[in-house]
């Protein structure tokens, strides 16, 4: 029988404390967030003056974002302060592998998702994230769970580092070939982007003319999951009547053309294939279509993609406080033009690293898989 016990009588869950604005500072100690957990922080605050004690992190100790994104961290830097919406899991109450602990939560929260509160932040409230159930076998079997799901991540941790070791070695083949487009030391032309396609956007879709099924209809989600993932899934669609009347009328995407992220996430590009049937959100993706010959989409995808290049958007920013690529804005970006048996030649390399990319994939996948049956097995 499974020795199940609750979340709160594993270990004592500190809450950070709510630093405001007023209390930063440009000396002290770090004030950690959560999104400074996931890696999306935007700016660095510290704190001088007095504080508890026990609102305090050192390496190693494990965090619990409880709020907006739920996840579990372990610390790795140096001493700094717990903001609020994160727990600080304190091991006194029970004989628990931390590893393990980390794993089992890891699966509980995403479990956890159906007993959330809050309409626009997801968040778990302390007695509900208390009574949660917790598997507590004896310390012999944890680490020995422990040692076989640390096994299956490392190694899909090794897949993702081969991934972005070959996403490193298409970025320096461009350069190797273009060059910076920050400073296009190889003196290509420089043409702006509604000299070589048109730039558009979808025909407007109004709430009532969404329906339960029918035509994919892609927000910004939906298209960077596509992008991520290969995943079509989507929540929402237009009937095939509209889609056909809008096709009839030259109004929908074809193979070959592109589209672009215009808000939030910005300059991200998904070129169409023969098999893409869709419709999308104008006003947050911008389409791109009607190119010049001296022009792949494969070169523009990949110039998007580099900081030289993106630099430019973020001028464009300056003093917003929503990320937004407007029609007008894209159509004025400059393009590094270089001859287009350059271009094809870098195309060449690309779908040889696609190649490799995939078989990484795949085997990332079941790795993946495998993952998810093993907690499965561990922490039904």
């Amino acid at each position: 029988m499974l020795n199940m016990v609750k979340l709160g009588d594993v270990a004592t869950y500190i809450n950070g404390y709510a630093f405001k604005p007023s209390d930063w500072s440009d000396q002290g100690l770090p004030i950690i967030r959560i999104q400074d957990l996931t890696g999306n922080s935007y700016q660095a605050n510290r704190y001088k003056g007095a504080y508890d004690s026990k609102y305090e992190i050192v390496d190693g100790d494990v965090l619990i974002s409880w709020s907006a994104s739920l996840g579990v961290y372990i610390w790795q830097g140096e001493t700094a302060l717990l903001n609020q919406h994160i727990f600080k899991a304190v091991f006194d109450k029970v004989n628990v592998d931390k590893n393990f602990f980390i794993h089992q939560v890891r699966t509980i929260l995403e479990k956890a998702v159906s007993a959330t509160h809050g309409a626009t932040m997801k968040h778990l409230t302390k007695p509900v994230f208390d009574a949660l159930p917790f598997y507590l076998p004896s310390i012999e079997e944890q680490r020995k769970i422990t040692r076989k799901l640390d096994e299956v991540c490392a190694l899909i941790e090794l897949k993702k580092q081969q991934l972005k070791k070959l996403d490193e070695l298409v970025k320096s083949r461009f350069i190797e070939l273009f060059g910076d487009p920050e400073y296009n030391e190889k003196q290509w032309a420089v043409l702006k982007l509604e000299t070589l396609c048109s730039v558009s956007s979808s025909k407007r879709i109004y709430q009532n003319e969404l329906s339960a099924e029918g035509i994919p209809f892609l927000r910004i989600s939906d298209l960077v999951n596509r992008m991520d993932t290969g995943s079509t899934e989507c929540e929402l669609y237009i009937p095939e009547e509209r889609y056909e009347e809008l096709k009839v009328s030259g109004l929908v995407p074809v193979a070959g053309d592109m589209l672009l992220t215009a808000r939030g996430t910005l300059g991200r590009c998904y070129t169409l294939t023969a098999s893409d049937k869709f419709y999308f959100q104008d006003g947050m993706i911008t389409w791109l279509y009607g190119f010049d010959k001296k022009l792949t989409t494969n070169y523009l995808t990949h110039l998007f993609s580099m900081s030289g290049f993106r630099k430019q958007i973020d001028s464009l920013q300056a003093g917003s406080t929503v990320a937004y690529l407007s029609i007008a804005m894209t159509k004025k970006l400059d393009v590094m033009l270089p001859p287009i048996e350059l271009q094809n030649q870098f195309a060449a390399f690309v779908e040889q690293t696609d190649k490799s990319k995939l078989a990484v994939q795949q085997s990332l996948e079941k790795l993946e898989t495998m993952k998810k049956a093993l907690m499965q097995q561990y922490f039904r």
